[in-house]
């Protein structure tokens, strides 16, 4: 039986979707709720929050993340980073899928991918789980009511947890699997609850979609000036690095915390919502996303809370480090209505560096941007992937590695290019460790790094004096209002000045190890900026 709001000509029996339960299209967030209850889903937490648990998976799984190999996309997937399945193996997935799903009610919802009209994707998400239907109604854009009645789906998602894959039949891995087929504009999940993989599957569609109109997708934050979007600020990051708690500076206008695109028009938000961490949230340093886990409708993922008074506890990580909450953009304050910004005045590459040898923030010049971009040094927070439980050292191209189908160099030059046609000024900022490295240094304080973003984002800091790194060759700012001028230079802040050497030659040589990959595909300006 169908209930819901749908286009008569596209329900899911004209998508050869059939012999399913009853199938609810398009719910509203008051009904996911109340259905997820009555499955026995989650609880209701204090105010209308959704609190849930996701089983065994509570990250994302990228080596069970797959895609169809065939003749039209051979020559366009970066198949390094990209495990290819066989098209007959995708087959037999789908059908076995199909024929699991008989009987079993499902929730759709039809939604868009992207803010800016001219570029949404239309996205139909069928989902096993009612509070899945919730998640992913944040996540993305919604349509109106009367834009429900003509919606066609450009590409569909089937999520059933409840699957489990069978890798030798189905050409996967594990019982876990995330197959994407281009040319059946199909995504198929099983065998994981984690609903992060629902939102990434469609931010890696529209990072393979997107470079063919010139449009550069991009894994960052962005906001911009209260009434000023050419004063657009946006920060690539892997999560943990700090883009969602950064972005939501209530000085300025929240764009959104996490996946973007900049067109000929400017930038826009690919979602309707966020996504942010909670681990050790503070309601004095981030009070707008603190505030989140009490309103109606938003999912806690793997927080531990009271059983009776549905208090959350933000320090307790025995289920994950990865703990999350996700909201309606319009949940933040100041949030833009539209979710469109100009052409990027500031951008911000955020890292955390597990070393401790990078500055709070330094100046790059274009080539040096396209270096550090290419590069994506960061170090894996705990509890973001399965295995990872403490801070890991790593190289993510684009700071998205694994949400980019195309070779690195296909973004990269979209990028530069973009870079040099509105004259964008580019920051690497830390807000990893400084005084050591982990284990012995200290987190990067946020206030520290909060003063230096804003006097990065006003132009002050543009205008004071600045030395060059002798690691790194970027500029590094003397002093600045605020901000102790000690912690500006990462050197002085170890007590022990040789070892910091020592460390900062440790990773020059992982930059230059991991860099050797991209010297046949970059222009001579970027191989010249190179480290130092």
């Amino acid at each position: 039986m169908t209930h819901g709001r749908v286009n008569p000509a596209h329900t899911l029996d004209t998508q050869g979707i059939t012999g399913l339960g009853d199938v609810y299209y398009n719910y509203l967030e008051p009904a996911l709720i109340e259905t997820a209850l009555k499955n026995g889903e989650g609880t209701l937490g204090k105010g209308g929050a959704f609190l849930v648990t996701t089983g065994a998976h509570t990250g994302r799984s990228p080596k069970d993340k797959f895609v169809v190999r065939t003749p039209s996309v051979e020559n366009s997937i970066w198949w390094d980073n990209n495990t290819p399945m066989d098209a007959d193996k995708f087959d037999v997935l789908h059908a076995d899928m199909l024929a699991h799903m008989k009987g079993r009610d499902y929730y759709v919802q039809d939604l868009f991918g992207g803010a800016d009209p001219s570029q949404r994707l239309d996205v139909r998400v069928v989902t096993e789980l009612a509070w899945h239907g919730l998640f992913i109604r944040h996540m993305l854009r919604r349509p109106e009511a009367s834009e429900l009645e003509s919606f066609i789906p450009e590409f569909t998602i089937i999520n059933c947890p409840s699957f489990k894959a069978d890798a030798d039949k189905h050409g996967c891995r594990s019982e876990t699997v995330i197959a994407m087929h281009f040319d059946k504009k199909l995504i198929l999940i099983g065998g994981t609850a984690y609903a992060g993989e629902n939102k990434k599957s469609v931010f890696s569609l529209l990072n393979y979609l997107l470079p063919e109109k010139g449009i550069m997708p991009m894994h960052c934050s962005a906001n911009h000036a209260p009434g000023n979007p050419a004063d657009t600020a946006i920060f690539f990051g892997l999560s943990g690095t700090g883009k969602t708690t950064l972005s939501a500076e209530p000085s300025r206008t929240l764009i959104g915390d996490d996946e973007h695109g900049w067109s000929d028009r400017g930038s826009f938000n690919f979602e309707g919502g966020c996504y942010a961490k909670t681990i050790n949230l503070s309601p004095t340093a981030e009070p707008e996303i603190f505030a989140t886990t009490e309103k109606f409708g938003t999912v806690i993922e793997n927080m531990v809370f009271d059983p009776e008074t549905k208090e959350l506890d933000f320090e307790d990580d025995s289920l994950t480090a990865n703990m999350r909450c996700a909201y309606p953009l319009h949940y933040i304050s100041n949030a833009s209505e539209t979710a469109l910004g100009g052409h990027p005045k500031n951008i911000i590459m955020l890292t955390c560096d597990a070393f401790g040898v990078l500055p709070p923030i330094a100046r790059l010049t274009p080539a040096q941007a396209m270096y550090h971009f290419l590069s994506g040094f960061t170090s894996k927070v705990a509890g973001t992937e399965r295995g990872v439980t403490e801070p890991e050292p790593t190289f993510s191209t684009c700071f998205g590695a694994p949400f980019m189908p195309r070779r690195p160099e296909v973004y990269g030059k979209l990028l530069q290019g973009k870079i040099a046609k509105h004259g964008s000024t580019c920051w690497l900022v830390n807000t990893g460790w400084t005084g050591g490295a982990y284990g012995t240094g200290s987190r990067m304080p946020i206030r520290a790094t909060r003063a230096l973003l804003s006097a990065a984002l006003d132009g002050s800091l543009n205008k004071g004096e600045f030395r060059r790194d002798a690691n790194f060759g970027f500029d590094v700012p003397v002093s600045a209002e605020g901000v102790a001028d000690v912690i500006l230079d990462p050197r002085r802040t170890w007590d022990n000045p040789e070892a910091y050497d020592r460390q900062a030659a440790k990773l020059v040589d992982m930059f230059s190890a991991n860099f050797e990959q991209y010297l046949p595909h970059i222009d001579a300006d970027v191989k010249a900026a190179a480290i130092g």
